[in-house]
């Protein structure tokens, strides 16, 4: 294949000069949140079952900062168990509108009970009566028992606050690989990775092939 423009073999998208991957992510996020139409925080989240078979779902992002990225989650759900029995995870966001995406690989640690609290606060009240009547993952035994298990935490909790369950919290990815991703012609994209070793390396970076 003849490129009339060889240009097009040299143009980067702009971002594999620089060095800090948690404000790369930042910005594209931003960009994200204005542009995307559904769920800009929504990203892919893998794992693998006790038998090394890979599960992939999507969850939302609902915060990050230069330790990691955190989402929520029953424990008891499938995810939750997956998650706590090997540690590691995966994680990737797609934002068509932008044609990119950021794959991130690394370990997992639980968020401490104040973040979980803080957050659990934050989320509308019925979502919090339906943490605690939803049995996650499991099977459901009829068709009306999430409802008959909402009406009975919504009459336990009719009066004050909804405490979070206890088997209800977060975990943080702690990243030790980010690739960001952007389209271009040709299939010719863009790929830069950062690597780490552990939490404390410094970052080292690498242009990919497509």
């Amino acid at each position: 294949m003849a490129f009339k423009d060889m240009s097009i073999l040299t143009a980067s998208a702009g971002f594999a000069e620089r060095d800090d991957p948690f404000n790369l992510f930042a910005e594209w996020l931003k960009e994200a949140e204005a542009k995307e139409i559904n769920d800009p925080n929504a990203m892919s989240l893998a794992t693998v079952d006790e038998e090394g078979l890979p599960n992939v779902r999507m969850v939302l992002l609902k915060g990050f900062d230069d330790r990691g990225f955190v989402f929520y989650t029953n424990f008891e759900s499938q995810k939750g168990q997956e998650v706590q029995s090997a540690m590691k995870a995966a994680i990737n966001f797609h934002w068509k509108s932008l044609r990119r995406q950021v794959r991130v690989r690394g370990l997992v640690e639980k968020v401490t009970d104040a973040e979980a609290d803080e957050y659990f606060k934050s989320r509308p009240r019925d979502s919090r009566i339906g943490a605690w009547a939803s049995q996650q993952s499991r099977p459901l035994e009829g068709p009306f028992a999430l409802t008959a298990a909402v009406a009975t935490y919504a009459a336990k909790y009719a009066i004050g606050d909804v405490p979070r369950p206890p088997h209800w919290s977060g975990f943080r990815i702690l990243p030790l690989s980010i690739e960001f991703w952007h389209d271009r012609p040709f299939r010719l994209h863009d790929r830069v990775v950062f690597r780490r070793a552990n939490q404390s390396s410094p970052w080292t970076k690498a242009k990919l092939y497509p």
